[in-house]
């Protein structure tokens, strides 16, 4: 079988969802690494931290793919002051490459949210808002993307029952939730990770319900009545990624070794 370099699974990666899709404050695409390499593996995770380093050596990956970026700003010095920079020289002594897909994947069709979505059984699902026509530096081709996802249960569902259905779905310990809807759910937008931006968005949409990982406080108030809220956890919500990504890699690069990460960097506990 060909050998598969770790830049045709970055371009892969990239052509699914191009980095003009990410956001302006980001910094996806490659953290790490040397692109010319082979690939021996690739180790799918939602954060990279020192232990799933240790998991790719373990596991025979020299290349970790993650939704959230390792370097998210500009590193001063790479030395064992904190985990990012013990995490970068772990990486480069073990000359393993890491790459993040992460607003450029939330905003793609098929992305995390799509997936999301699917793991619910939604219908007909749409981007909640459309803001984004980029241009792909891969391919040339203009590529739409937009924020968040809304689309149908196929059997609505009353908001104890639908919230149960999320505990089950997302191995939810705990729900944050307003006031239960006294009329079923059938319309849901969605939005994994911080998606509190996009509640006004849904209400304007007329969504029964509003999915997402984190809010604040105060953002719940005033919709008691108008829209189920339910706050699944940012971990949780995006915990399906790996799928997404394991999924891109198969198909366009068949034959690199894809494996989902046993480690669980879900950094909160709830007791």
């Amino acid at each position: 079988m060909r050998s598969v370099k770790i830049k045709e699974v970055v371009d892969a990666l990239e052509r699914f969802a191009p980095l003009p899709l990410q956001e302006s404050y980001d910094n996806a695409g490659l953290q790490v690494g040397l692109t010319e390499a082979e690939v021996s593996g690739a180790l799918l995770c939602l954060d990279v931290t020192e232990n799933i380093v240790d998991e790719a050596v373990r596991r025979g990956c020299n290349l970790i793919v993650a939704h959230h970026p390792l370097i998210f700003r500009k590193l001063a010095q790479v030395s064992d002051a904190d985990y990012v920079q013990r995490t970068v020289m772990k990486a480069v002594k073990n000359d393993i490459a890491i790459v993040a897909m992460h607003t450029n994947l939330d905003s793609a069709v098929g992305g995390v949210n799509y997936k999301i979505a699917e793991k619910l059984g939604l219908e007909d699902v749409r981007f909640l808002r459309r803001s984004k026509q980029v241009m792909s530096s891969l391919t040339g081709d203009t590529v739409i993307g937009g924020d968040g996802v809304i689309g149908e249960l196929e059997t609505p569902l009353a908001a104890d029952d639908f919230i149960l259905l999320l505990k089950k779905l997302f191995d939810v310990e705990c729900v944050q939730a307003n006031e239960l809807l006294r009329r079923r759910i059938r319309t849901v937008a969605l939005c994994g990770g911080s998606g509190a931006f996009l509640l006004h968005d849904a209400v304007e949409a007329g969504a029964d319900a509003f999915v997402t990982g984190e809010m604040g406080y105060h953002e719940f108030f005033g919709h008691e009545q108008e829209i189920q809220l339910c706050v699944i956890g940012h971990y949780q919500s995006e915990q399906y990624t790996v799928e997404v990504l394991r999924n891109v890699i198969s198909r366009d690069c068949p034959g690199v070794k894809c494996l989902l990460s046993e480690v669980n960097t879900n950094p909160i506990v709830y007791f």
